[in-house]
């Protein structure tokens, strides 16, 4: 018991979100997921550049590419995107020690991604932006104001 806690790395193992729109079945997802060098970075701010994420998530490895989140009708940034390494193990160094830090006054949220495809990097909201964005009933300066169903009434 106590050598398979030490194996463990909580930082870096898979969590439960699996993506939804994920083509291919659940046992190919896992195996892309364990092998993967990209992450999906959440919870940014709107005004979040791709500058600024470049220059913290380099200092776990070498970035290879950032894929900024955009809502898919203005085409503006809508607080996420996808950093991609060179290595696994860089990649592993960001969960560790990037997720849960502090970016543009936001706590960053990290996970593993299957691998970047184009179109993934719109936002999936009615409205064009994140889905949980749509019905947020607080003020969030740094994502816009308030949710779209909340700014509609």
């Amino acid at each position: 018991m106590a050598l398979s806690a030490l194996r463990s790395d909580s930082y870096v193992d898979l969590s439960q979100y699996r993506d939804q729109h994920f083509r291919g079945n659940r046992s190919d997802q896992e195996s892309l997921l364990k092998q993967s060098c990209t992450l999906y970075v959440g919870n940014l701010s709107f005004y979040t550049t791709e500058e600024q994420i470049h220059e913290l998530f380099s200092k776990s490895g070498d970035v290879k590419r950032i894929v900024m989140g955009l809502d898919k009708v203005k085409k503006t940034a809508c607080g996420f995107c996808f950093v991609e390494y060179y290595t696994r193990a860089d990649a592993e160094q960001a969960m560790r020690f990037i997720n849960g830090t502090r970016l543009d006054d936001r706590i960053v949220r990290t996970d593993w991604d299957a691998g970047f495809k184009e179109g993934r990097q719109y936002g999936r909201g009615k409205s064009g932006g994140q889905v949980r964005d749509e019905y947020r009933q607080d003020y969030d300066a740094g994502r816009g104001g308030y949710g779209k169903v909340v700014q509609s009434f």
